[in-house]
C-alpha cells in the first residue's frame, strides 16, 4: 500500500470539494442550519420517559395500596426493586431515571397521624433534573395519587408528602440530549449520501472503468474517499459543537471515546452508502434508497427523543439500529460523562464500522456486472 498515492488521492478530494461551491456551502451550512432550527425548538424541552421504579420498605398494606394507586393510573409504568438494592448503586447501574422509595414505617405514621397530627411521612423521589418535562409529568401523577389518599385519610391534611432527591449533580436540559444525536446524524446523513454520489456518479460516467487503467489500487483509492468522508466528519462535528457551545452554552467534554465514536461512524455509514450504490445502479434510486434507510433510523434510534415513549416493538428495533449506539456513545462521552456506558456503546459502534466496512469494500467493484 503506498501512502504517497492514498494523500495525492485524498488531496485532490479536498480540491474538488472546495471547487463545487454549492457542495462546500451546503456541507458547511446544513449541520449550522439543522442545530441553529432544532436547537431553536428543542433547547427549552425535556425528554418523555414514563418508566418510574419504587422500593417498597415498609411492605404494607398502605404501601401496597399506594403502588396500586399509581399503576392504575395507566400514564407510568410501575418497575419494583427489591427492598435489599441499595438504590444509589441500582440507580448508577442501572441508570434509572427516577425513583421512588417508600420508607420503612409508612403505614405506622399514617396510622399515627389520627392522634398526632404533625405526623407526617415523606417518601423519597430520585430524579434525574435532565428529564424536565418528563419529570413534571410524573411528579404530576404522583402528587395526584399523594392527594387522593391524603384526601381520603384526612380531608386533605397533609401525610404523605415527597422529598425530591436529584440522582445527578449537573443540571442537563434537553438541548445537552439533542447535540449528540444531531452529530451521529449529520455524520450518517454525510457519509452515506456522500458514497452513494461518488459510486453511482462514477459508475454511471465510467469513471470507475478509468481507474482500472490508472497506477491507483481499489484499496487506495476505497481508503482515500473514507478519509475524505472522515475529513467533512470532524468539519461537521466541529461546527455543531461550536454553535452548541456559542448560542445554546452545552458543555462538551472533548476526550477520545468521542473522538473514537466520531472515526468509527463515519467508516460505518461510508460502508453503509458503499452497499447501497453496489445493488442500486441508478443515481436517483440509490439516493432514494438511502433515504428509505437513513431516514427511520433518525427518528428510531432516538435522535430527538427519548426511545421510552414509543412502543416497546419499536424500543426493540431501535437496538438494533446503529444509529442509537452512535447517539448514546456520544452522549456518554461528551455530555453525561458515562464512561462504562460510553465504552460498551462505542465497542458496539465499532463491531457495526467493522461489519459495514468490510463489507462495503469486498462488493465495491470496478468492473461492470
Amino acid at each position: 500500500m503506498r501512502v504517497q498515492v492514498i494523500a495525492a488521492d485524498f488531496i485532490v478530494s479536498i480540491k474538488t470539494w472546495l471547487r463545487s461551491k454549492g457542495t462546500l456551502f451546503w456541507t458547511l451550512a446544513f449541520p449550522i442550519m439543522l442545530i441553529l432550527i432544532f436547537g431553536a425548538i428543542f433547547s427549552g424541552m425535556g425528554d418523555v420517559e414514563y418508566t418510574l421504579h419504587v422500593q417498597d420498605l415498609d411492605d404494607s398494606e398502605m404501601s401496597r395500596g399506594f403502588i396500586e394507586g399509581l399503576n392504575s393510573t395507566g400514564a407510568i409504568k410501575i418497575e419494583i426493586v427489591e427492598p435489599e438494592q441499595n438504590v444509589s448503586s441500582y440507580i448508577d447501574e442501572k441508570n434509572i431515571k427516577r425513583l421512588i422509595v417508600i420508607p420503612k414505617g409508612y403505614e405506622e405514621t399514617i396510622n399515627k397521624s389520627f392522634i398526632d397530627q404533625n405526623a407526617i411521612v415523606n417518601l423519597s423521589f430520585y430524579l434525574d433534573p435532565s428529564e424536565q418535562s418528563s419529570n413534571q409529568v410524573v411528579m404530576s401523577i404522583v402528587s395526584s395519587v399523594i392527594q387522593s389518599f391524603n384526601m381520603k385519610l384526612s380531608n386533605g391534611r397533609n401525610i404523605v408528602g415527597i422529598d425530591e432527591i436529584s440522582t445527578i449533580t449537573e443540571d442537563f436540559r434537553f438541548i445537552d440530549f439533542f447535540l449528540p444525536g444531531m452529530i451521529g446524524f449529520t455524520i450518517m446523513q454525510t457519509c452515506v449520501y456522500g458514497s452513494i454520489e461518488r459510486n453511482t456518479k462514477f459508475r454511471k460516467d465510467g469513471i470507475l472503468r478509468k481507474l482500472l487503467t490508472t497506477p491507483i489500487t481499489r484499496t487506495e483509492w476505497i481508503l482515500s474517499k473514507m478519509l475524505f468522508m472522515l475529513f467533512l466528519s470532524f468539519i461537521s462535528t466541529f461546527l455543531i459543537i461550536l454553535v452548541g457551545v456559542l448560542i445554546y452554552g452545552v458543555t462538551v467534554n472533548i476526550n477520545a471515546l468521542m473522538i473514537t465514536t466520531i472515526i468509527a461512524t463515519s467508516f460505518l455509514f461510508s460502508g453503509m452508502g458503499m452497499l447501497i450504490g453496489r445493488f442500486v445502479k441508478e443515481e436517483e434510486t440509490a439516493d432514494t434508497a438511502g433515504g428509505a434507510i437513513t431516514f427511520p433510523m433518525m427518528f428510531l434510534a432516538g435522535t430527538f427523543f427519548q426511545l421510552e415513549m414509543m412502543p416497546p416493538f419499536l424500543q426493540t428495533f431501535a437496538r438494533v439500529l446503529p444509529l442509537y449506539y452512535v447517539n448514546e456513545s456520544l452522549r456518554n462521552a461528551m455530555i453525561y460523562m458515562n464512561q462504562s456506558e460510553a465504552i460498551l456503546n462505542t465497542i458496539a459502534v465499532l463491531a457495526f464500522a467493522c461489519v459495514f466496512f468490510i463489507a462495503g469494500v469486498l462488493l465495491t467493484k470496478w468492473k461492470e456486472d
